[in-house]
């Protein structure tokens, strides 16, 4: 529920690789104001070039805020971020009354604008019993139970995030109740209208920016990044595309161009299920990745008259 007010935030959207970071600098320096990120795996300082983290450059261009500045081994929640990132937004908007905010991760986009849904305190040990079985018997165990016990998010959920996958699992045992049955219950006010831009390309387009950013990783030296964090593999930030595949490569269970196709195809799956997202987000304005700025400024500023 947004209240009457005249704060505006500029939300941008859309997959991976699609070119939401240089249209949000754009945004930001025509409306000059700051710049909320909400890409859940920039937030990491040891995270650099596996994450597509703005360059030097880029960021030189509009203030950033929420780009590597955790630690991996801090534990980090949805939750910590709706709550700092409302507080932030809280004093922006005393300096200007238009922001920005931009990511792919949906569930912490959904944060923001709609807040997030409460959930019953479960057994702890419930989550402890899951992790030894992600370990023992792999994700794909943990994925069909989830499946059976709630197929509706199993269809929503981002399946290759186990901590995800447990969270949902962990609310359907300890409760007895599906995981989807608890979401969209609660409005949460917001002092502020989204103004929602989305980007989207041909599938093709899309998959061959998706691959040309993987060969770049890896010029950029994304092994040497991997490798540097090999021994906190096991950490919950970690377990995401661009690392999950350079570690199976340390490993020894396969060669590197093996690994560098599957970051490619997971990137490319990943990009499936961001758009599966906000395409149920509510009111999005969306843009081809190759529109004018002008045309969604124009578009932007029509929906700040309203």
């Amino acid at each position: 529920m947004y209240t009457e007010n005249k704060n505006y935030l500029i939300v941008v959207i859309g997959p991976t690789a699609i070119g939401k970071t240089a249209l949000s600098i754009e945004i930001a320096k025509h409306f000059k104001c700051d710049i909320v990120s909400c890409d859940s795996r920039q937030f990491f300082t040891e995270m650099n070039i596996g994450t597509a983290v703005p360059s030097t450059y880029e960021l030189s261009q509009a203030k950033h805020h929420f780009i590597q500045n955790k630690s991996i081994d801090q534990n980090y929640s949805v939750g910590d971020f709706e709550r700092e990132a409302l507080e932030l937004l809280q004093d922006l908007f005393t300096q200007n009354p238009i922001q920005v905010m931009v990511g792919g991760s949906g569930l912490y986009v959904n944060a923001i604008l709609q807040g997030l849904d409460e959930f019953p305190d479960v057994d702890p040990s419930i989550r402890e019993t899951l992790n030894a079985q992600l370990l023992e018997q792999g994700l794909e165990v943990l994925q069909n139970r989830l499946k059976d016990l709630d197929p509706i998010h199993y269809k929503q959920v981002a399946l290759d995030n186990p901590q995800r996958v447990i969270r949902a699992l962990e609310i359907c045992i300890g409760t007895g109740k599906a995981y989807s049955s608890f979401l969209n219950k609660k409005q949460h006010i917001r002092n502020f209208t989204p103004i929602v831009i989305g980007l989207h390309a041909d599938r093709q387009i899309m998959y061959q920016r998706i691959n040309k950013r993987v060969d770049s990783m890896m010029e950029q030296g994304l092994l040497d990044e991997a490798t540097s964090l090999y021994d906190k593999r096991n950490n919950n930030a970690l377990q995401t595309v661009g690392y999950r595949e350079i570690f199976s490569y340390l490993d020894g269970q396969c060669d590197l161009n093996k690994a560098i196709e599957d970051i490619k195809t997971n990137t490319r799956r990943f990009a499936k299920r961001q758009i599966t997202w906000f395409k149920r987000t509510p009111e999005v304005h969306w843009f081809d990745y190759q529109t004018p700025l002008k045309a969604i400024v124009e578009t932007i500023e029509e929906n700040l008259k309203k």
